[in-house]
């Protein structure tokens, strides 16, 4: 008899076991690599011109093999030119784990494409800072992004793709 009330959970218990929850577990740089091919060549060069730059920007995530816990990534890529010969290249990978429980998959959905990228985007724009920094060039700060933007072009990218997908599959 007391072992079943031991094991009971109060009203209060059950409703919290099944409220919506989320909670970053831990923020990490997965990776950074820092490219300059043209050095020590490039230091020699009056800069006659502004440098090109190009920034790439990627965010993707994946379920854990614990339960309700996702890994989500956001890659940024600089690439950093003058007159077609590469400056630099920088590009970074920061990385969060996230427990998110009783979320419909839509949520879930939403949350690891806007709120994860979000939260880790500033760690990314720090690191990536750091490294350029360290290169004696000048600096590229990485801009500001809206991802719940990027994300709506996302799934608006892919409604349109999936009609084009489908009169294929019928012809």
């Amino acid at each position: 008899m007391a072992d079943e009330n031991q094991n009971a959970q109060t009203p209060n218990e059950a409703q919290q076991n099944t409220d919506p929850f989320f909670q970053l577990v831990r923020c990490y740089l997965k990776d950074a690599s820092l490219e300059m091919p043209n050095a020590p060549e490039i230091f020699m060069q009056a800069p006659e011109d502004q440098p090109k730059v190009d920034i790439q920007f990627e965010v993707s995530q994946r379920p854990l093999p614990v339960a309700d816990t996702f890994e989500v990534v956001v890659r940024g890529t600089i690439t950093t030119s003058l007159k077609d010969r590469t400056m630099f290249l920088v590009e970074g990978k920061q990385a969060g784990i996230f427990e998110i429980r009783n979320i419909p998959v839509e949520g879930i959905q939403h949350i690891a494409n806007v709120v994860c990228p979000s939260i880790l985007y500033p760690y990314l724009r720090a690191n990536l800072a750091d490294l350029i920094n360290r290169t004696g060039l000048p600096p590229v700060h990485l801009p500001e992004v809206n991802f719940e933007v990027l994300y709506q072009q996302r799934l608006a990218q892919a409604q349109q793709q999936q009609p084009a997908a489908e009169g294929e599959a019928h012809a």
